[in-house]
């Protein structure tokens, strides 16, 4: 088996051999719902769905069995899901937090565009974050979260030639939620809201220049067809969180919350592992190199990250994405923010 796929292997192996069943000892019978992320993406494939169907009755000796569904197979799209988990209509659910956006800016905070350069970064961020959530959503939604992990890097895919990122100056962009517009006009360019599947068509009669996505995300949408070249940088991470309703997690047995929270911090690690491969095969298969093992290999020219882009996405952050964030962002929103993510990232947000 080649080498990136044993290791999403490896990790769906371990699962089962790192020693549950010793601590699943008198668990009461209990029976779960969960609600998934997108279901024909590899997260959902390679992660969510063995982890509940197979991987926590395993652990917990047969006392604990889960159903998942995806959103997607239950015609939802993702935006509802948490206001479906205040009603109780939905126990454990996922969803991207940028679907969310629009409910409340605190949900683009931990992917804000130009963030997280690097996986690094990003996991640093969703960490010390991830408290702030806890206490927004348990207080305003009776939500508990219980983990938040990326897709791969969000990447610039453009139909002609870059060779920095200032060359987005001019240039019509895909984006795909308002901080990566933010970012994108910051740049000297516009920003433009279309559906993904109609990005092909776009790219390919030039409606747009560029467009943003996963860097295996473009690869299995063919975005390879209508692009020459895909920048380096990654300028998101499409972060998704998953949670609970709050009264149902404090009806579970304490054993059995304990358990539970054990698995899917290990997940949570996991999917992060995971997504890091995942992001390098994209640029992998997009480029055609030999390593390419989970996608279709492509023709694609690789634009590296100069030490001007670097500057130029310092500059853009500071200046205006985080401070037209903070103008949106309600609250002790901001303060919260400067005190985790800011903090750590030497960043201070202020609304201009």
């Amino acid at each position: 088996m080649k080498r990136a796929t044993s290791i999403l292997a490896a990790g769906f192996a371990a699962a089962f051999l790192s020693g549950g069943m010793a601590s699943a000892q008198d668990l009461p019978k209990t029976s779960l719902k969960v609600v998934g992320a997108w279901g024909n993406l590899s997260q959902y494939k390679n992660f969510e769905q063995p982890f509940w169907s197979k991987e926590i009755t395993a652990k917990s000796n047969g006392a604990i069995t889960a159903e998942i569904t995806p959103f997607n197979e239950m015609g939802l799209k993702g935006a509802e899901i948490f206001r479906l988990m205040r009603l109780g209509v939905i126990d454990f659910g996922s969803t991207v937090l940028g679907y969310v956006a629009g409910d409340d800016a605190r949900n683009e905070a931990v992917d804000l565009a130009g963030l997280s350069p690097d996986i690094e970064t990003a996991r640093k961020v969703s960490d010390v974050y991830k408290p702030v959530y806890d206490k927004f959503y348990r207080e305003k939604f009776g939500i508990k979260v219980l983990g938040i992990w990326p897709y791969p890097a969000q990447v610039l895919y453009c139909n002609g030639e870059i060779k920095s990122l200032a060359d987005i100056k001019g240039k019509k962009v895909r984006t795909g939620n308002r901080t990566l517009a933010e970012f994108v006009e910051a740049l000297g360019g516009t920003g433009v809201t279309l559906a993904f599947n109609e990005v092909v068509p776009a790219l390919q009669n030039k409606v747009v220049d560029c467009a943003i996505t996963g860097t295996l995300s473009g690869n299995s949408a063919k975005w390879t067809e209508v692009s020459t070249h895909i920048h380096a940088l990654p300028v998101g991470w499409s972060h998704v969180m998953f949670a609970v309703n709050a009264r149902r997690w404090d009806s579970l047995d304490p054993k059995v919350r304990d358990l539970l929270q054990k698995e899917i911090a290990g997940l949570e690690d996991r999917i992060w592992k995971a997504t890091d491969v995942e992001t390098q095969q994209g640029f992998d298969c997009n480029t055609g190199k030999d390593s390419c093992t989970m996608g279709t290999k492509a023709r694609m020219t690789l634009v590296p990250v100069s030490d001007a882009d670097k500057t130029l996405l310092t500059k853009v952050l500071n200046e205006t994405v985080v401070p037209k964030w903070a103008a949106r962002c309600p609250g002790d929103c901001v303060p919260a923010w400067n005190e985790s993510v800011g903090k750590i990232l030497n960043i201070q947000a202020k609304a201009n």
